[in-house]
């Protein structure tokens, strides 16, 4: 029996609806660097919990966001039983801690660990809910703040947003790229620029 793929939620951002794992997440970064997407989840935070105060950014560069990272999530739980993919032996000797980022000496020779924690202590329905929460109350001013834990996903998000560049950049220099992830790709290339000009960037 043929094994039914994961629904990552893409088409709405992406334009595709059952692109790979990888190539999801690829394309992911053409939409916010990871520079960006640390920014914006931290910028979501911050407005989240001061409550009476609306976050300044376009609203729907802010959903755009939230849908992104919903699949983002979704990718990473289907990678986390691929320990070992993307995994490297010795650490360069000149290492830069901007690449390895929030990331242990252990998860950055195998980021996939990183995956295997977050949802070891949360389920996937629970980093998507944060993540509603958070964008819910950074959207509107109200007199209370998110009543669950919120530290805790914030903090497995940041990390998993480093393993899931790193990934990225290693199959990338590997050159593992495939026909499949190009024809993926160059599909998806429309729907980003029609992003960018919606946006004005």
């Amino acid at each position: 029996m043929k094994k039914e793929k994961t629904n990552l939620e893409s088409r709405f951002w992406s334009g595709r609806n059952k692109p790979s794992l990888v190539t999801l997440l690829e394309v992911f970064f053409q939409f916010h660097d990871l520079a960006t997407a640390k920014d914006r989840l931290s910028l979501i935070m911050q407005y989240a919990v001061q409550g009476k105060v609306r976050i300044r950014e376009d609203p729907s560069v802010i959903f755009h966001f939230h849908q992104s990272m919903r699949s983002f999530i979704l990718a990473t739980y289907s990678l986390r039983k691929k320990s070992g993919k993307w995994a490297i032996h010795t650490l360069p000797e000149h290492g830069s801690p901007l690449v390895q980022g929030s990331l242990s000496e252990e998860e950055y020779r195998d980021p996939v660990r990183v995956f295997r924690k977050a949802f070891k202590e949360y389920r996937p329905t629970q980093l998507l809910d944060f993540l509603a929460d958070i964008v819910y109350f950074s959207l509107g001013t109200f007199n209370n703040i998110p009543e669950c834990n919120i530290v805790g996903p914030y903090l497995h998000l940041c990390k998993m947003l480093d393993a899931v560049w790193l990934i990225v950049e290693r199959k990338a220099s590997a050159g593992f790229n495939r026909k499949r992830d190009k024809r993926d790709k160059s599909r998806i290339k429309g729907k980003y620029r029609k992003y960018k000009k919606n946006i004005n960037i």
